[in-house]
């Protein structure tokens, strides 16, 4: 399923359920800092994930606030977007990180303003009747095509302060984050599996 084509935003909403605030400009769309985040209006579990991401070419600002999103599976499991290249950070927190939670195992990253790709294997949670996790989630992520998250098995949802911790859900949007920088994303398509 194409989610972004260049086109439109008919697959996307805001995270408050408003129209999306972001704007498509020659065939990207483009985070406008302070609108929030935008979400898919469909649910998804298990997917396969492709999608293209661009920091600013100007560089302003050093580490978490140097062109900083996010890609969220199931709004709640964070692939870290930032330019991390020559940009110190902290290590969980760098470009292709499960945030706060999984180092990549290389910095593929390409200088400011250049295109770069993720391609996301993940694979959700399971629940028990009684709420309890059975499986976690894991994911497999290949960075401007090298692998960075070789089948990582998550500790529960992103927290950026404390422990990860699961709480039963069901499939959830994908989202993408305003974390107050002007990145661009094209060519966003997904598969569930």
């Amino acid at each position: 399923m194409v989610l972004f084509d260049g086109t439109d935003l008919d697959h996307w909403e805001s995270a408050d359920s408003t129209q999306p605030q972001w704007e498509i400009t020659d065939g990207h769309l483009l985070v406008i800092p302070g609108t929030g985040n935008l979400r898919t209006r469909q649910t998804f579990g298990d997917v396969q994930l492709h999608i293209e991401w661009r920091t600013p070419s100007a560089i302003t600002g050093e580490g978490q606030d140097r062109g900083n999103s996010g890609v969220f599976l199931m709004g709640r499991y964070e692939v870290q977007v930032l330019d991390s290249f020559d940009n110190r950070t902290y290590v969980n927190g760098q470009a292709a990180s499960v945030y706060k939670q999984h180092i990549p195992l290389v910095n593929a990253s390409r200088p400011p303003g250049k295109w770069q790709t993720y391609d996301i294997i993940f694979m959700a949670p399971r629940f028990s009747p009684e709420g309890l996790i059975e499986r976690p989630a894991t994911m497999t992520l290949l960075h401007n095509g090298v692998l960075v998250q070789n089948n990582v098995t998550l500790r529960g949802p992103t927290e950026y302060i404390g422990e990860p911790q699961y709480r039963e859900h069901g499939d959830a949007p994908l989202e993408l984050q305003d974390h107050r920088s002007a990145v661009a994303y094209r060519n966003i398509w997904i598969r569930e599996l």
